[in-house]
């Protein structure tokens, strides 16, 4: 309803107030007074919701936020010193171990709140480092539903990879194409068919060569098309 609508009908449904109203609302006064606590107490209900909302995400994106710092902590590389003060982990797995436990929580407890779906996909991701196959695929199958595409996509193509190397090459296929349909800033339509085309290589070769034409095609002047391009010269 517009500004203009709205004066309008204040000014139509003015009504001065009589003796008759005054009499009405003191007949009345227990009624109106008990109206006027159950919109207060529902406002009340409302206020809280937000409070506890909030502090609930807050909790989410702190769980998150410290199993990140574990899981973008660097890997110790063979034969090179650690520099001073950077905290390293010896190995992947060792760096998952330490991460797993905060994105499980995170994902258990929060998972209706965007940094809990997050921390749906990184639980399957640290599963995966630490070899729990069935865990890591049931994670990243919730995490292909979560309500942001962005996040859905990594799910989709971290599951089509899994299926991959699991022998279940159609599903693989299917997920990658889902993704291809659907690009989203995460993982766009080039990355996507990379991805497939590299399945393709040991499954379809042909089929490989043709999709890496099309992204050098349809990708010039950019990292998807010279990736395209080099798999072509290696293909033939």
């Amino acid at each position: 309803m517009d500004t203009r609508t709205r004066h309008a009908l204040k000014q139509d449904k003015f009504v001065t107030v009589t003796t008759s109203g005054l009499e009405w609302i003191g007949e009345h006064r227990s009624h109106m007074v008990a109206w006027a606590v159950g919109v207060v107490l529902a406002a009340g209900v409302a206020v809280g919701s937000i409070v506890v909302y909030q502090q609930r995400e807050t909790a989410a994106n702190q769980l998150l936020g410290q199993a990140m710092d574990i899981y973008e902590t660097p890997v110790a590389q063979p034969n090179q010193p650690a520099e001073p003060g950077v905290k390293t982990y010896a190995t992947a797995a060792e760096r998952a171990k330490a991460a797993y436990p905060l994105f499980r929580q995170a994902a258990d407890e929060y998972g209706w709140l965007s940094a809990g779906q997050m921390a749906r996909y990184f639980a399957g991701a640290t599963e995966l480092d630490l070899g729990q196959q069935a865990a890591a695929e049931a994670d990243l199958e919730k995490a292909t539903h979560a309500g942001n595409s962005n996040l859905a996509a990594l799910g989709k193509i971290a599951l089509a990879n899994l299926y991959a190397q699991t022998g279940r090459n159609s599903q693989a296929v299917a997920l990658f194409q889902d993704v291809i349909q659907h690009p989203t800033t995460t993982v766009p339509k080039a990355s996507a068919q990379l991805q497939l085309a590299q399945l393709y290589e040991t499954t379809q070769p042909q089929e490989a060569r043709r999709l890496y034409a099309v992204i050098k095609d349809e990708n010039k002047n950019t990292d998807a098309g010279q990736i395209a391009t080099q798999k072509l010269n290696s293909l033939k």
